[in-house]
């Protein structure tokens, strides 16, 4: 007997149970499979989340196109944010085949985007005035990003961890580009290498940020608790944060680069990383779209949405010639 007959004779009581039992057994569940809808919420709104992220995660890069500082750095910053659309193009689909029941699809995420309704991740709302910040988000936010994904790629959801297994491996590639960039500078002028420093000191409270604040109480939601509990993903956001320090930490000294937070020391009795808490207040607002470039940045993509609008309508089935 198939697992979506077995389903329909149950409760909703037995559904839910028999789910829970399937996702503790390792198994993976797919699109067209009962969920709860509390599952499916989370999903849809992490999913949503993550490919716009990596749409929106392109913009700051992009502007660093035209100015890259030779062939090659523009080469590469271009199949980066290539790659970056591309991956907001996985995910979209995969978050649209779960609104479906719902009677939703991409152009409702594209709008709740505009209205505000959608966050983007907090760190893409911030400035990249120099070379050294577009280094920097290769080497460490590109950096964060693979801890944080890397944590989901076996999420309980088949299409998502498929998905997840495409995206790390080129943000692997994206990481090491990043760091490419960073060494070249530490390696050159005074002035190149007091970029990398100014670049990190003005991102590291976004950078802390990056994984979410350690507890639901700082920002009233429980969404860290849910993902866990339905194994999305299997790490806290704290968990997170202290890997990135374990790994980033000690390059960035290596590299003669100074933390930007100065009380910040690694207690051994804890095994962990004592650190000043950003302003999570300030959080809230970025993701709020009140950071430093929010509005130009959904400006630049609401125009684009606009004006490829005539592309979405030749595609659409009724518009194509027979």
């Amino acid at each position: 007997m198939s697992i979506s007959s077995t389903f329909s004779s149950m409760t909703e009581d037995e559904k839910y149970q028999r789910f829970m039992e399937r996702i503790e057994a390792g198994e993976k569940i797919e699109a067209d499979d009962w969920m709860p809808e509390e599952y499916r919420i989370a999903l849809i709104k992490l999913i949503s989340m993550h490919g716009i992220s990596e749409i929106m995660g392109a913009l700051p890069e992009k502007e660093w196109v035209p100015k890259a500082p030779s062939l090659k750095r523009k080469l590469g910053i271009m199949a980066k944010v290539q790659d970056e659309m591309g991956h907001g193009q996985l995910l979209l689909r995969v978050a649209e085949d779960l609104m479906k029941p719902l009677g939703k699809n991409r152009e409702h995420i594209m709008q709740d985007l505009f209205s505000g309704d959608l966050k983007f991740h907090n760190v893409f709302h911030m400035e990249a005035p120099t070379w050294g910040d577009a280094g920097l988000i290769g080497w460490l936010v590109d950096g964060a990003a693979i801890i944080s994904q890397t944590n989901m790629l076996n999420a309980s959801y088949g299409p998502y961890a498929r998905a997840l297994q495409r995206i790390c491996a080129e943000e692997v590639f994206h990481a090491a580009h990043g760091e490419s960039i960073i060494l070249a500078l530490a390696e050159g002028t005074e002035e190149q290498k007091a970029m990398i420093q100014d670049a990190i000191d003005r991102w590291w409270p976004a950078l802390l940020m990056f994984f979410g604040p350690a507890s639901a109480e700082t920002t009233g939601s429980s969404k860290q608790d849910i993902t866990i509990k339905y194994k999305i993903r299997k790490k806290t956001n704290e968990e997170l944060r202290q890997q990135f320090f374990d790994k980033y930490i000690p390059r960035m000294l290596a590299l003669g680069l100074r933390l930007p937070d100065p009380t910040m020391y690694y207690d051994k009795d804890q095994e962990k990383w004592v650190y000043q808490q950003p302003d999570w207040n300030e959080f809230k607002k970025i993701i709020k779209n009140e950071g430093p470039k929010s509005k130009a940045r959904l400006r630049l993509r609401e125009i684009a949405y606009e004006n490829n609008s005539w592309v979405r309508e030749a595609l659409k089935p009724d518009s194509v010639a027979v």
